[in-house]
């Protein structure tokens, strides 16, 4: 088995750009200031992180009038297709939607980490697009951290004596459980993800 490698490919052709396109495996790709990013399949546990996420998401933002969409890329307004991220979960003003994805601004996104991915490096992006907050997920354990946005720069939300993490954004607590599993709790409920 080949060890992880970051590699880059310098003007592919187009039968390989076709031929990825075909099999799907542009899905996750993302575009750099004109730099193709080819990001790896997410795992399974990374999936269902996300799937489990998404109704809870859902239940609280859809009362805001805003919306939540899984893998959906977000656009930088100008470059359009030469700069884009696709985070796993975007909570949006649906006013931000296009059939391509999010233009601009976001209210949240949430990355689901993966071994040498570059969810961190996708912080001044989100940044200098407005997000308010970002939401980092270690699936292994189960650990979240959350930045809130103030003015161009992200600051971490400090965990409570207890490990809870709290949303500024929606109110919403987390709590790494037994399992592990992370307990997403609210006014009217509560979830493990």
């Amino acid at each position: 088995m080949m060890a992880s490698m970051n590699a880059v490919l310098i003007d592919p052709p187009a039968w390989f750009m076709d031929r990825r396109r075909e099999m799907g495996g542009d899905r996750w790709d993302e575009v750099w200031e004109g730099v193709l990013h080819m990001a790896p399949q997410p795992t399974s546990d990374h999936q269902g992180i996300g799937s489990d996420l998404l109704p809870v998401l859902a239940a609280l933002v859809m009362p805001r009038g805003w919306r939540v969409r899984y893998e959906t890329s977000l656009y930088d307004p100008v470059q359009g297709e030469n700069n884009y991220r696709v985070p796993d979960l975007v909570v949006v003003d649906p006013a931000r939607l296009s059939k391509r994805g999010v233009e601009g601004r976001a209210e949240l996104v949430v990355e689901i980490l993966s071994p040498n991915d570059e969810s961190r490096a996708k912080l001044p992006f989100y940044a200098r697009h407005g997000v308010q907050e970002v939401w980092l997920i270690e699936p292994d354990a189960r650990a979240i951290e959350i930045y809130t946005l103030r003015g161009a720069t992200y600051f971490a939300v400090a965990p409570e004596r207890d490990g809870r993490v709290r949303s500024p954004l929606l109110g919403l607590e987390f709590a790494t459980v037994d399992g592990p599993k992370l307990r997403a709790s609210w006014v009217d409920g509560s979830a493990a993800i």
